[in-house]
């Protein structure tokens, strides 16, 4: 049989298979791949909220899903070109998103009488007519990969069983042109304890490789070329979590505050306490917390030490922190909360993306306590909002929310390591020592409203702190009505006064439509807008990264525009945000699925909009 290698612009592909298949493995090490070819690249992983959800059933489906191309990207894609499914439950969970003429690969030993049951099949999909429109590449990997181990001494069964997400992947690299050495080093790297577990896992691998190479089943080699429309700098591929992370210690140590992350472990924010917690090097102290109450507390003790106190969480995370981030407002300190959202109310879908805890970021406490919101809007930029809300803190001596989420904080792309000398120093402007003789004023202010930080134990800067209204300036305890109306005022004025720069609109000459979205969908919004203009219509896209305070020149933003797209993952609260603030009748587009928006339906949408 003859081979060919087809070249392509981009490729989606998706392995899908049961929660301990090794997915999440198989497709970061793809990935690992990919970025070392020089691709540009998205990814989303999907996984189940149970830590052991029901075996070999659609509901305990893993996934994870790679988009890349020799161009630049935005998104992880709608519908995957290829599909690998390790069993029929990944079969049936994912099949249902595929386009007519998909590829789809599947280990043919698990198409079991028993598997199919329990993934609701009443016959294999493999031997009737219900896959016919898709291209089916039936592999039996499980007997590859018994085969591949019979010479190794000490290989345990269970151990071989394990590793065929390694011959899924060592596969998939062979079809996709993509180089396995850097899997072969992680590895020897990882099983370094256990030479039986090392030498089945890379003899997986290697077969899944050689069957690509040798057998006559798949003729067709897809080539994606590197990427070359991309600024000339030092890339490495990142997620969300890992780029928060960096944002934060390069904050710390461009203002030389001592970081200090306090937090009780939960889905998905979980992840950056122990991206952190490993980076005691630079000098992070991270605390695990008996709940998310006392995290909160325990940042806010720091940030009053004079650290930089950060707490950080996800959905009903936020509803615990409410009262001391109150308190922040009142002892008018630097702390950052960062809001990993995740959807639902209650535990509601831990593993699923959403942006619905914006109106509660703007309004989620008692009294009268504005703050500021950052939202990140692509993984890389996480370090950039990070570092920002670190700033904005510091500066203002305020608490500030920054907006991530599941999607962001687990999707990867390549991003370019920032110099360390560009980033903007970062002042603490600690309060001196005072004369001891002379009253300290703890509330007096500086041009941007903020109040001295002072540090306890400094000589002529002793004050009352606590979450009993202050009097002006001098800070005591005061009940006067017309002193908390100021002070109430005060407090918003500052936050009102944060510096942000104004929204950037992208347009075409003649747009009257206005896509306007914030967070993470800008992938989606941008890929949307590039496929309207691909017709040859004009539109109009910005994004907002600030949502307190919004940016200046947004009102006359909206209102230059005949018509305003707002796309949300929730029930449409920023466009609700935009109404109340503007009087500018907004259109929503919102979806609460727990799942990203998709470029496709955005085309659609602004398609519709652009019609009238």
């Amino acid at each position: 049989m003859d081979r060919t290698t087809e070249e392509r612009e981009r490729v989606i592909v998706r392995f899908a298979g049961d929660s301990g298949d090794g997915m999440q493995l198989a497709g970061g090490q793809f990935t690992a791949a990919t970025a070392a070819v020089g691709n540009d690249l998205v990814t989303l992983p999907d996984f189940p909220a149970e830590i052991r959800a029901p075996a070999g059933t659609p509901a305990g489906v893993s996934s994870f899903q790679i988009h890349f191309a020799n161009r630049d990207i935005a998104t992880p894609g709608d519908t995957p070109n290829l599909l690998v499914a390790m069993n029929p439950a990944a079969l049936r969970a994912n099949v249902s998103q595929l386009e007519p003429g998909a590829g789809i690969v599947v280990n043919e030993d698990a198409f079991t009488k028993r598997n199919l049951l329990k993934a609701g099949y009443e016959a294999s999909p493999l031997d009737d007519d219900s896959l016919d429109r898709f291209q089916v590449w039936r592999v039996p990997m499980t007997t590859m990969c018994q085969r591949a181990a019979e010479a190794i001494e000490g290989a345990a069964t269970r151990d071989v069983q394990k590793s065929r997400n390694l011959f899924a992947l060592g596969l998939i690299c062979w079809m996709y042109d993509r180089p396995i050495d850097g899997t072969e080093r992680w590895i020897s790297d990882k099983f370094a304890a256990s030479e039986a577990v090392r030498d089945i896992n890379l003899a997986a691998l290697r077969a899944g490789w050689n069957f690509g190479e040798t057998t006559e089943v798949i003729g067709t080699r897809v080539h994606v070329a590197p990427a070359t429309d991309v600024r000339p700098g030092t890339y490495r591929n990142i997620n969300g979590t890992q780029a928060t992370s960096l944002g934060l210690i390069a904050a710390s140590v461009r203002s030389g505050l001592p970081l200090c992350l306090a937090a009780y472990p939960i889905t998905p924010a979980s992840d950056l306490l122990h991206d952190l917690a490993r980076r005691r090097d630079v000098g992070v102290r991270t605390v695990q917390a008996e709940d998310e109450i006392a995290a909160a507390g325990i940042a806010l003790g720091a940030s009053y030490g004079g650290a930089l106190g950060v707490t950080a969480t996800s959905g009903p995370g936020m509803d615990l922190k409410a009262e001391t981030i109150g308190l922040a407002v009142m002892l008018e300190l630097p702390l950052v909360i960062i809001d990993v959202q995740r959807a639902g109310p209650s535990t509601g879908m831990p593993t699923k993306t959403e942006q619905s805890d914006l109106l509660m970021a703007l309004h989620g406490r008692h009294g009268e306590s504005p703050l500021p919101v950052v939202a990140a809007s692509t993984p890389g930029n996480c370090f950039d909002a990070a570092y920002e809300a670190v700033q904005i803190a510091v500066q203002y001596r305020t608490p500030v929310i920054l907006l991530t989420d599941l999607f962001l904080a687990n999707s990867s792309e390549p991003w370019r390591v920032p110099s360390a000398a560009d980033l903007p120093v970062i002042d603490p402007g600690f309060a001196p020592p005072g004369d001891p003789d002379s009253a300290f004023l703890p509330y007096a202010r500086d041009e941007h409203g903020a109040r001295p930080w002072a540090l306890p134990g400094n000589p002529g800067t002793q004050h009352q702190i606590g979450g009993l209204e202050k009097a002006d300036v001098v800070g005591s305890i005061s009940y006067d009505p017309v002193n908390h109306a100021r002070m109430t005022a005060l407090r918003a004025a500052k936050v009102a006064g944060v510096a942000v720069p104004d929204v950037v609109v992208d347009t075409d000459p003649g747009a009257e439509v206005l896509v306007l979205g914030w967070g993470s969908s800008a992938g989606a919004v941008r890929a949307g807008v590039r496929r309207v203009r691909q017709r040859g219509l004009p539109v109009a896209h910005a994004h907002l990264h600030h949502l307190n305070p919004l940016p200046s020149n947004l009102g006359e933003v909206l209102r230059s525009h005949r018509s305003v797209l707002v796309p949300e993952m929730n029930s449409g609260q920023l466009a609700r945000v935009l109404r109340a603030e503007y009087l500018v009748d907004v259109h929503s587009h919102s979806k609460v699925e727990g799942r990203p928006l998709f470029a496709a339906e955005l085309e659609d949408a602004i398609l519709k909009e652009i019609e009238g």
